[in-house]
């Protein structure tokens, strides 16, 4: 239990400061534990990055089905309206994978974490519309939306519903012909 305690605080730490800014006592602080406690369960800066990104992920996951309509259409404009609300509320400067991948491109762990996370993403949007040919299509709308956040803000979401209805019109007139 205290070891989820304090990988939900170094999420809220990495995500309020950043990766570079804080340092390993600042973290200490931010989770309420000794060094000790905090190196016990994450020896290490980058393990108490993967340990934040594992936890943020099964947290995102569980946001964006909250309150879901069944699978299908309304169910992937449900997700995109879910996303605005998580970038309002948790990731105002873009997507906290993203940012941990540029702070620390050679290190495996975050790499691979990010890795993971990306590829259930694409997972559950093709899951979640019933069009798993278009998992990849929608994943880069729902890359795009976090990455143009922060210039953009709501307009980004509404271009992507845009781009989503044009995008599962097409498909299905492809099919009916």
């Amino acid at each position: 239990m205290l070891k989820q305690q304090i990988a939900e605080r170094l999420e809220q730490a990495f995500s309020q400061f950043g990766f570079a800014e804080p340092n390993v006592a600042q973290l200490k602080t931010a989770c309420q534990v000794s060094l000790r406690t905090l190196y016990k369960h994450y020896p290490s800066k980058e393990a108490m990055i993967v340990a934040a990104l594992d936890f943020r992920h099964q947290r995102y996951l569980d946001f964006l089905q909250d309150n879901a309509p069944e699978a299908g259409t309304p169910a992937i404009e449900h997700i995109f309206q879910q996303l605005q609300g998580w970038m309002e509320t948790f990731a105002p400067h873009g997507c906290l994978s993203v940012n941990a991948l540029s702070a620390y491109p050679e290190n495996a762990q975050i790499h691979q974490a990010v890795t993971e996370h990306k590829q259930a993403v694409i997972h559950f949007l093709g899951q979640q519309s019933l069009r798993p040919d278009l998992a990849h299509s929608l994943f880069l709308l729902h890359e795009g939306v976090s990455s143009a956040w922060p210039v953009l803000g709501q307009a980004a979401v509404t271009s992507a519903l845009h781009t989503i209805q044009q995008l599962l019109e097409d498909t299905t007139n492809d099919i009916a012909h």
